[in-house]
């Protein structure tokens, strides 16, 4: 039990120090890219369908911080293995634990990530985007 808190102690320090997000610039695309993206437009109209934008800045800027490294426990980001337990006990479950905060056996997830500024949609968001990569 102690070791979780410490865990969880950590990762909201991480949290906590960070506040800044980047983003990168758009790569210059080749002459031969308008025939690639015309073959890959049923491609991007799919991903386009499950855009977060609210998710994705919210990742970025706050869970990113566990969930790309594992810190405290967390589902890896894309990890099928880690997010199908998970899924499997429903979104009404996931938004608890993300809003509330949730301590488990496999690790700790502080109340909306450590920052309590963020707004249910905004954590809702996440935890969308956050499932969407492990569909």
């Amino acid at each position: 039990m102690l070791k979780q808190f410490v865990l969880l102690g950590s990762c909201v320090l991480m949290l906590a120090a960070c506040g800044k997000s980047e983003t990168a610039a758009p790569a210059e695309q080749p002459a031969s890219a308008p025939a690639a993206a015309a073959a890959s437009a049923p491609a991007a109209q799919a991903v386009a369908e499950v855009s977060n934008p609210v998710g994705e800045k919210t990742f970025k800027s706050v869970c990113s911080m566990c969930h790309q490294s594992g810190a405290a426990g967390a589902p890896i980001v894309g990890n099928k293995d880690d997010w199908s337990p998970r899924i499997a006990q429903g979104k009404d479950t996931l938004y608890k634990h993300a809003l509330e905060g949730f301590s488990g056996q496999k690790g700790a997830m502080p109340a909306k990530g450590g920052n309590p500024s963020l707004s249910d949609a905004d954590v809702k968001a996440a935890v969308d985007f956050m499932v969407a990569k492990a569909s």
